[in-house]
């Protein structure tokens, strides 16, 4: 770790953090007794703490965001070149890097016209759920308004993309809810519901959805959310001839497609979007994390010019465009350092290089499989990939969710920080997780599942 602090100055920041950070999804009351963690510095795919200890990150920042790795010195350049030439200026008007950005993104995804920018990925959802109201205030008299999501997957931290939210814990004390979000059933073949009675199990899945739609009025509905690989509800890749079927029933129901991509996008499973593995065509297009890995605060609605036609349709009525600002959606600083983000994924063959770990750490996580028979179903799509522990593989009963994170926690201790889904479904936060950074190495991919291993022997036996 270079430029490390002396022991008084790292003392203080560790007491100034406990006493005045509220750290997120984190309980407290430990810290009255032990240090808060601090992350000092980050380089390729390692971060170092307040002790100096070496870690290898195999969650991209904690929050599968740092596609790129630590340390790019081309995108601080690229940032603070913008930022010093022009830092802000309200969206309404637009910027060099906006402009710019956005022509090389939709370079990537055929078929999409417009990008519109904010600042997270709970706002971009919420920027796509105002949308959908809009229109079905525009277009149907307010009738389709209703929004479907999907169980287990996850939106984001406000109280609508709560709404839209399929994770009981996570929705756990923050209601009420706003109305007019409909949840549909999970699409996870190894926990499929107990009506299946056999065939296709994604067509069947699909099917499910269609059945919530008749029972609440196709006239009433105005658009499907669902998340292309569900990440925090369990890794969750749909299986065969599911998206096929759901892309089906929204043309046959004229219910708008909303891919939420803010954790598959720019690279995470090995093509730019994850909707792209599965020949989806969306209507709206939401993504964040690795848009710029974390260098710039960036999201994006990204939407087809059909649905951007919708409202200027009539430029006589002053209530007919899209009324929505999003102020740090006018910092320049983010659209400049997902140019640079895009490049480098570009001309150092990144794709490539996470459908290549990512068949490596799929063949870890099962030969592991082999070893332990905690583990009861891997699954995964490039470098996003997920092993689910069960007590029982006969019964299929859940690993106790102490027990998970005890894994979780016996590989920080040996020096690699993995994920497990945490506080999500209950009694399903089973599953370990891996998301590392789209530079990692062979070696990165052997360390990171012989830490587990090693975990899963010491804490299962």
């Amino acid at each position: 770790m270079d430029g490390a602090l002396n022991e008084n100055d790292i003392s203080h920041v560790v007491e100034a953090d406990r006493a005045h950070v509220w750290h997120h999804l984190i309980q407290h009351k430990p810290f009255e007794t032990t240090d808060p963690r601090i992350i000092i510095e980050g380089k390729g795919m390692r971060v170092w703490d307040q002790k100096g200890k070496e870690h290898l990150d195999a969650v991209s920042g904690g929050v599968w965001t740092v596609n790129v790795g630590y340390g790019r010195e081309s995108i601080a350049k690229a940032v603070y070149d913008q930022l010093i030439k022009l830092n802000y200026f309200a969206g309404s008007a637009g910027s060099i890097p906006g402009a710019l950005f956005s022509e090389k993104l939709l370079d990537k995804m055929p078929g999409m016209s417009r990008v519109y920018y904010c600042n997270s990925g709970s706002e971009a959802n919420e920027k796509a759920f105002k949308m959908v109201r809009q229109i079905a205030h525009k277009r149907y008299g307010g009738k389709k308004h209703k929004i479907l999501y999907r169980h287990r997957d996850y939106h984001g931290t406000t109280i609508s993309c709560l709404s839209a939210g399929g994770q009981e814990e996570r929705n756990a004390q923050y209601g009420p809810y706003t109305p007019g979000f409909i949840e549909v059933p999970h699409c996870l073949e190894y926990r499929a519901q107990p009506d299946f009675t056999g065939g296709n199990y994604g067509e069947w899945a699909a099917n499910q959805i269609e059945e919530v739609i008749l029972r609440e009025g196709p006239d009433t509905v105005g658009a499907l959310c669902l998340e292309p690989v569900t990440a925090g509800g369990g890794v969750i890749t749909p299986p065969e001839g599911y998206w096929e079927r759901v892309q089906e029933i929204c043309k046959k129901y004229d219910i708008l497609l909303h891919i939420d991509e803010v954790v598959c996008g720019v690279g995470r499973t090995g093509v730019w979007f994850g909707y792209q593995n599965y020949g989806v065509k969306p209507d709206m297009v939401t993504m964040a994390k690795g848009v710029a890995s974390g260098y710039a605060a960036i999201a994006c609605l990204v939407t087809t010019e059909e649905v951007f036609e919708m409202f200027k349709d009539d430029a006589s009525d002053p209530m007919n465009y899209f009324r929505d600002i999003s102020t740090f959606g006018g910092c320049t600083a983010g659209p400049a350092a997902a140019l640079e983000n895009m490049r480098i994924i570009e001309d150092e063959n990144l794709l490539d290089n996470t459908l290549a770990m990512g068949e490596r750490m799929m063949g870890n996580l099962h030969a592991l499989a082999e070893k332990h028979a905690v583990i009861g179903d891997v699954r995964g799509k490039g470098l996003f990939c997920g092993a689910e522990l069960v007590a029982s593989r006969d019964t299929r009963e859940p690993a106790d969710e102490k027990k998970v994170q005890a894994v979780v926690g016996d590989c920080m201790a040996q020096g690699v920080v993995i994920g497990a889904t945490n506080r999500s479904v209950p009694g399903y936060n089973n599953t370990l997780c891996f998301s590392p950074a789209l530079i990692a190495t062979a070696d990165d991919i052997d360390q990171i599942t012989d830490a587990v291993d090693q975990a899963l022997g010491r804490v299962f036996g």
